[in-house]
């Protein structure tokens, strides 16, 4: 049994297993939870997802939904951000809550406009890139704002805290 996770991290039907095996790896660093919706664009025992999680998919907390409803209708919906490409809002601007949720969508269509729709206004962030560039990898992008969401909290679960105290999330 895992404890109550630092945040959520969804990835909405993922389509590169090593996208995903380094999205496990800082999961399970971080103490973040992963949420994989199906369909995937691959197996769970894929190699490449395998080579990219190296042993980490057994220390890390990943649940597998066979659909989004289940995640949403089961979080304050104020507590759930989205990943957009043209999001309104900073990814470091919110200030992100224990247990908070980020979903991110499939590496070649991210977050269709019906998920955007269910998602408050001030929860949908980007991360800033140059004019005329498509966007970020997946898997960079979730370190981006799980490390900043995760710094918000005083990088929480480490040894230190960001001020030198001891931990208040272990």
């Amino acid at each position: 049994m895992y404890p109550e996770p630092l945040v959520n991290v969804v990835l909405l039907t993922p389509e590169i297993p090593q996208n995903t095996g380094n999205v496990i790896r800082l999961c399970a660093n971080v103490g973040a939870r992963l949420h994989l919706v199906e369909p995937l664009g691959f197996r769970l025992d894929d190699r490449g997802l395998r080579r990219a999680a190296l042993d980490y998919r057994d220390i890390a907390d990943v649940i597998t939904h066979p659909s989004i409803d289940s995640i949403l209708e089961s979080t304050p919906i104020d507590r759930v951000f989205g990943a957009l490409i043209d999001g309104p809002v900073l990814y470091n601007a919110p200030r992100y809550s224990l247990g908070d949720t980020i979903v991110f969508g499939p590496e070649s269509s991210g977050l269709s406009a019906p998920i955007v729709s269910r998602l408050c206004p001030e929860n949908r962030v980007r991360i800033p890139m140059r004019p005329s560039n498509r966007s970020i990898n997946l898997s960079n992008a979730v370190a981006i704002i799980v490390f900043e969401m995760w710094r918000q909290l005083g990088f929480a679960g480490t040894t230190i805290d960001s001020l030198g105290k001891p931990p208040y999330y272990s």
